[in-house]
């Protein structure tokens, strides 16, 4: 395998997950919506956002460990038939870009509204 420059190693993985633990943290204490917006939006951006991404990560990781675990037993096909399914479940949510959006435009509409 060739290694990338950047390779991710377990402790990016924990910033990325530290970095959503603090949006959890902050939208638990309901800013306005007007704060909310900035935030959702690369989060749920339709090509680069969560759940593209989480699919993309979950579906190489299928193909990763399928093709380096061949032949494999039951229980690692049937995790790489749990990672693929779960792929195309990640995939179907990249429609809340669209609610982004539509929050988007119903903040525009009712300026003050929600503040």
């Amino acid at each position: 395998m060739t290694a990338l420059s950047t390779d991710p190693s377990p402790e990016k993985i924990d910033q990325a997950v530290d970095i959503l633990l603090e949006l959890r943290d902050y939208l638990r204490t309901e800013p306005p919506a007007d704060d909310v917006l900035p935030l959702l939006t690369p989060l749920l951006d339709e090509d680069l956002g969560i759940p593209m991404l989480l699919s993309d990560v979950l579906r190489a990781s299928a193909r990763a460990i399928a093709t380096d675990a061949e032949p494999y037993s039951s229980d690692v096909s049937s995790v790489v038939a749990t990672l693929r399914e779960a792929a195309a479940e990640m995939m179907q949510w990249y429609s809340l870009h669209w609610e982004v959006r539509r929050l988007a435009r119903a903040i525009a509409d009712t300026p003050g509204a929600t503040s």
